[in-house]
C-alpha cells in the first residue's frame, strides 16, 4: 500500500497486521472486542474497542484502502466488511473453512466457511486471488484478495496484488 494509505484490521487481536502496515507508513485502525487488543492497536494508529457481534457497527460511513480480516467469521458482518473497502481498495480475508473441525479448533460450523462462501461474500468486488484448501500446520482455510475498482472499467495494477498477498505460501491438498 502506498504511504498514507488507510488500513483496517478487523478483530485485530495482538496487532501483528497493524504493526506491519504502520511500519510501511499506513494509517491504521484496529477493531477488537478486547480492551487490551484495542489498546495495542492504539500503539500503531486508531484502536476501537467494540463488540462486533452484539454492539453497533463502529465503522459506519468509513472506508479504507485495505481491509484485513484473519481468523474471524461472523456472517452477518460480511456485507459491512465488504462495504468498508474504498474505491480502489483491497480486501484481504483469510479464515477457517469446513474441514478444520477434523484437525482442531474452531470446530463449530458457525465459525467455518462453507465451500465458496467467501467468494459469494465478495460480490461487487473483483476477485484477484482465491484459495480454498489446507495449510501445512494443518489448517483448513479459505482466503481471498479482492479489489473494488475506483471507476467502471478500471484496470488492475499488478504491483498492488503482489503487495497484498501474504507470504504464507500456497495452500496444499490434504495428504
Amino acid at each position: 500500500m502506498p504511504a498514507g494509505a488507510t488500513v483496517l484490521d478487523l478483530a485485530c487481536g495482538s496487532g501483528r497486521h497493524l504493526r506491519w502496515f504502520a511500519a510501511r507508513g499506513a494509517r491504521t485502525t484496529g477493531v477488537d472486542r478486547s480492551g487490551e487488543a484495542a489498546a495495542t492497536a492504539r500503539e500503531f494508529g486508531d484502536g476501537i474497542q467494540a463488540d462486533l457481534e452484539a454492539g453497533p457497527w463502529p465503522l459506519a460511513g468509513r472506508a479504507f484502502d485495505a481491509v484485513v480480516v484473519t481468523n474471524y467469521l461472523h456472517r452477518p458482518l460480511l456485507p459491512r466488511i465488504v462495504e468498508c473497502v474504498a474505491p480502489g481498495g483491497v480486501l484481504i480475508y483469510e479464515t477457517f473453512a469446513i474441514g478444520q473441525e477434523t484437525v482442531g479448533r474452531p470446530a463449530r460450523p458457525e465459525f467455518l466457511l462453507r465451500p465458496g462462501e467467501l467468494l459469494s461474500a465478495c460480490d461487487g468486488l473483483r476477485v484477484l486471488a482465491f484459495e480454498d484448501g489446507w495449510l501445512p500446520q494443518p489448517r483448513r482455510v479459505q482466503r481471498i484478495v479482492a479489489w473494488r475498482p475506483a471507476a467502471a472499467g478500471d484496470a488492475w495494477a499488478p504491483d498492488l496484488l503482489a503487495s497484498a498477498l501474504s507470504d504464507t505460501g500456497p495452500l496444499h491438498p490434504r495428504g
